[in-house]
């Protein structure tokens, strides 16, 4: 099969239904993550996420009882909660972040109707879907909202995600949140916590920042990523696979830009393994964001990656990893190298 052929449709009720955490965290727990020894604070950020959850599974929302707009109990003026009532993961990528926050997730005791999980993209998707005050309506009545890899990127996004979550707080929803890194800082971008807690302003105070400090687990101990195969490997391993795609690199970056982000997710249902050839790097920055959106997705789903062409390493320029969005193209060269890892087998076997 072919990613270029698929076109996906998304309806607006499946992209609330799949506000959970990805495949990839369905089974993690706190027990789950292992904390590197030389990095203390990780330990501490698993022991203080822990206590979180207790109390969230102690505290509901002050939204009881028959719901009127905005699923406030009718009759009742909201009430904002006492104390901090979300917490901020801050830290470089692959140190665990969105591991923990699915494990929150997962920790707290509510229905799934009631907790919510999805990157930043994501909730703005849900938002022009449904319009803000049906979203406001659809996620007040819940217990917790996390979000991953908020957008500190976009100023416009930013403002519009953090009247909503202004609103989500009144009516005593609890917050969780990682993001990336505002354009231009110096660091490498490691850690966002002061530009976080300035760009949703008033909402800072409801916030606890946990710094967690750590290398990348996926290169912790591991191999080296395999190098690209040839274009014949890649193509007689996609025949041989159930279920695998097979794409020219380039035709599905030019595919990329006629399908919404938003429908990546779908782009990939049903996928056992990606098999690209032709990789070389990518041409411009609205492609390479388009691209990192697309590793996110096949990195949730846990989707094989086999390529021909050039490496991963050499997907973004040298001036793409110097500027604002670096983090992001670190991360999805981190993410595809794990990938294609998991695509070994799959040419091993032939």
């Amino acid at each position: 099969m072919s990613l270029c052929s698929r076109e996906p449709r998304v309806p607006a009720d499946r992209l609330v239904a799949e506000m959970v955490p990805p495949p990839r965290f369905d089974s993690v727990r706190f027990s789950t993550y292992l904390p590197d020894p030389n990095q203390p604070s990780q330990r501490e950020a698993v022991h203080v996420l822990e206590e979180f959850a207790n109390g969230l599974g102690q505290a509901p929302g002050p939204a009881a009882g028959r719901r009127g707009l905005f699923g406030f109990a009718r009759g009742r003026a909201p009430k904002v909660p006492a104390g901090p009532r979300g917490v901020y993961l801050d830290g470089g990528y692959g140190v665990g972040k969105t591991h923990l926050l699915a494990s929150l997730w997962h920790a707290t005791d509510a229905e799934p109707s009631r907790k919510a999980f999805g990157t930043f993209v994501e909730l703005t998707n849900l938002v022009g879907a449904l319009g803000f005050q049906q979203t406001v309506q659809t996620l007040s009545g819940h217990r917790l909202l996390c979000i991953d890899e908020f957008e500190l990127d976009d100023p416009g996004d930013t403002v519009l995600v953090s009247s909503l979550l202004a609103r989500l707080v009144e009516a005593g929803v609890a917050l969780a949140a990682t993001s990336n890194t505002l354009p231009g800082k110096l660091g490498e971008g490691r850690f966002a916590a002061a530009d976080f807690m300035r760009e949703i302003q008033g909402l800072s105070a409801h916030f606890r920042a946990l710094r967690i400090d750590g290398e990348d687990y996926r290169h912790r101990g591991l191999p080296e990523a395999p190098a690209p195969y040839s274009e014949e490997q890649v193509t007689r391993a996609a025949r041989a696979t159930e279920g695998a795609s097979l794409d020219d690199f380039t035709a599905l970056l030019d595919h990329l830009a006629r399908v919404h982000p938003s429908r990546y997710g779908a782009l990939t249902d049903g996928l056992s393994a990606v098999c690209l050839t032709g990789v070389r790097p990518v041409p411009d920055q609205s492609t390479a964001l388009r691209l990192v959106v697309l590793a996110d997705r096949l990195y949730d789903r846990e989707v094989p990656v086999l390529t021909s062409g050039e490496p991963f390493d050499r997907l973004f320029g040298e001036e793409m990893l110097k500027g604002g969005y670096r983090k992001k193209y670190f991360r999805a060269i981190s993410r595809l190298t794990a990938l294609a890892r998991d695509a070994a087998p799959l040419v091993d076997a032939r």
